[in-house]
């Protein structure tokens, strides 16, 4: 496994954006383990948050596209750090784009922040985490409606490998919907893998977890 997946899985835990307990996810169900990209709040965390996706964009997608798109509202500040952080590690200049929640109808008009998107753009969207893809109905649309763009593919931080609408997660629902490839810095059952190792899941938390699996784990 790749050292970044482990240090990613390090990080989440010190930020307390990975918890272990008791949730209700938006989609209604509950479950053992929470991620919330809304812990990474300084200048440090988010700089090395955006270092993970880099690392994962490089070794899942490559460097030949020109936009990062980070839906609103959690994806703009992932878009331009991400956006930062690639030109850092791999000196090469992509520009970030976003949309608005409400199109704007004065000075620089438009539903999109950033970057304009061109014919002929080939894009990588970045998202926090993807439990059901609904995000994606609402901003593939956007996004293929502003210009001839290709998207080349989906990250996310965590893959949860839950299902998503039917019985396959939901970054390979994504996939087969709309056309482009999906990834994610590390899985959940990537986490689980490191901290068994590392003997950091007590016995009852272990059990929660794969009784979440049971019921809602996908099939492939």
């Amino acid at each position: 496994m790749e050292q970044y997946k482990r240090d990613f899985v390090e990080f989440m835990l010190s930020c307390g954006a990975l918890k272990f307990g008791d949730f209700t996810l938006k989609s209604g169900r509950k479950s053992p383990f929470f991620m919330n990209a809304g812990a990474y709040v300084t200048g440090g965390q988010l700089h090395e948050l955006a270092c993970a996706y880099a690392k994962a964009i490089h070794d899942n997608f490559g460097l030949d596209f020109d936009v990062l798109f980070g839906p609103a509202y959690k994806g703009i500040p992932l878009a331009v750090a991400t956006a930062m952080a690639i030109h850092e590690l791999y000196g090469k200049e992509v520009r970030y784009c976003s949309n608005r929640k409400e199109i704007k109808d004065h000075g620089d008009t438009g539903i999109l922040l950033g970057s304009k998107l061109k014919d002929g753009d080939r894009v990588i969207m970045i998202e926090d985490v993807t439990t059901s893809g609904k995000s994606m109905e609402e901003t593939v649309p956007i996004v293929r409606a502003q210009a001839d763009v290709r998207i080349i593919g989906l990250i996310v931080s965590l893959n949860r490998n839950e299902k998503g609408q039917g019985s396959k997660t939901a970054l390979k629902e994504i996939t087969e919907l709309y056309g482009f490839e999906t990834a994610a810095i590390v899985s959940m059952p990537e986490v689980v893998e490191i901290l068994k190792e590392q003997n950091r899941l007590d016995d009852d938390t272990l059990a929660r977890i794969n009784a979440y699996y049971e019921q809602y784990g996908a099939k492939e």
